[in-house]
């Protein structure tokens, strides 16, 4: 089975977050741990248009056949795309053709090795999963947002639910539970992105975390409270 990080150099929010050291370590090394940790995980690339951040991946463990090319790498780069790559170039020039494919987000550092080989278990055990996705409990639900264009204008709510038509009133209690995804692991079926062209398919399963788990890390507040939760867990760590 193949894991392969994407992790591109350019970086907004938080420059070059991907390799900004957390607890001692770069970032980008906890999801390499991860997938190097994990017994079901065979092969571990780093998928990167940089050459600092490829130097790191290596030094951790991590392979690097190719640098991604950089109209992969921009800000508005889909990971199909860059998937796409990947596994065609592996296909291409070694002939390589995973079972599985894992995507481990570099941004989400938070991982427990258990939870990665149950992930790649119910793979198996449901053939007609496309793809497995970590998720958590939402913080809010989508049944009381709106969307508001001017303040001039009534607003219209996001959803409503079936049979309530003013769900925004309704207590929490009375809503359905949802979830968000987090970046944590993928697990996907290799034909569902060369054959057909998705990331995810429509067979997508769950696996639920702990909301204080789902740490994606986009600002220095989120990069504290990542490093706060792995000085203080027993997750996968150095």
């Amino acid at each position: 089975m193949l894991a392969i990080i994407p992790a591109r150099g350019g970086s907004k929010g938080l420059p070059d977050k991907n390799i900004l050291p957390l607890a001692g370590h770069p970032l980008i090394a906890y999801s390499i741990k991860a997938a190097l940790d994990s017994p079901s995980i065979s092969r571990v690339i780093v998928s990167t248009d940089s050459e600092a951040i490829a130097d790191i991946a290596r030094s951790y463990g991590a392979e690097i056949p190719f640098m991604r090319p950089a109209e992969l790498a921009q800000d508005q780069s889909l990971d199909y795309d860059v998937f796409l790559h990947a596994l065609s170039w592996l296909k291409e020039n070694e002939n390589y053709s995973p079972e599985l494919v894992a995507q481990l987000r570099p941004t989400s550092p938070i991982r427990y090795v258990a939870d990665i080989e149950t992930c790649i278990e119910r793979m198996a055990a449901y053939p007609e999963a496309d793809s497995i996705r970590i998720i958590t409990r939402a913080a809010n639900t989508p049944y009381k947002m709106w969307r508001a264009s001017t303040e001039e204008q009534a607003m219209t709510p996001l959803l409503t639910l079936d049979g309530h038509p003013e769900s925004y009133n309704e207590p929490r209690q009375n809503l359905p539970t949802i979830y968000w995804q987090v970046g944590t692991l993928d697990v996907i079926r290799p034909e569902v992105i060369l054959e057909k062209n998705s990331m995810s398919g429509t067979n997508v399963f769950p696996y639920r975390i702990e909301p204080e788990q789902a740490i994606d890390i986009d600002d220095i507040f989120s990069f504290q409270r990542a490093e706060a939760y792995i000085s203080t867990h027993d997750c996968i760590k150095f």
